[in-house]
């Protein structure tokens, strides 16, 4: 049985739980506070499951999710979509993160989503070796335009198309 299922409003918990860690972190996300349950809300509910999706690998319990969110929200990108993805720190490297990307890599024309981006630290190698061996390549990058205590990160544009 597929472990990867869409995210249901219970699941919310789980994964701002999850998304936390990435903050804590310092290398997967540009938000530097963890974030609350009710401010991750408006969030969830701007995912409408039948145009732009969470995912989540749910083997009994959520250890991660993926979520395909529009690209800047402007109507000639609509079939562009930014992919985001978090696993539990506890189970990276089991294969997670690659069922996900699998997973939202078949949907995505279902939700007529032609073009998949991933926007990364520069030092992020462990979601930009997940990324390459995905299908994606480097598109772009932008220097130093994230600042996270006193460190300063590139972003990395990858992209795919679907």
């Amino acid at each position: 049985m597929n472990p990867v299922r869409l995210a249901l409003p219970v699941d919310l918990p789980r994964l701002v739980e999850i998304y936390n860690q990435a903050i804590v972190s310092g290398r997967a996300t540009a938000d530097l506070v963890p974030c609350t349950e009710t401010a991750r809300r408006v969030w969830f509910a701007e995912h409408d499951p039948d145009t732009d999706p969470i995912f989540v690998y749910d083997d009994g319990a959520v250890q991660g999710y993926l979520s395909l969110s529009p690209y800047r929200g402007r109507p000639a990108l609509r079939r562009t979509a930014e992919v985001s993805y978090y696993v539990d720190y506890a189970h990276h490297g089991e294969g997670i993160g690659s069922a996900l990307m699998e997973h939202a890599l078949e949907e995505a024309p279902r939700f007529g989503k032609k073009i998949l981006l991933a926007i990364v630290f520069e030092g992020n190698t462990p979601s930009i070796r997940l990324l390459e061996k995905s299908g994606f390549t480097k598109w772009g990058f932008l220097p130093e335009v994230a600042e996270v205590g006193e460190t300063l990160h590139g972003h990395l544009y990858y992209g795919r198309k679907v």
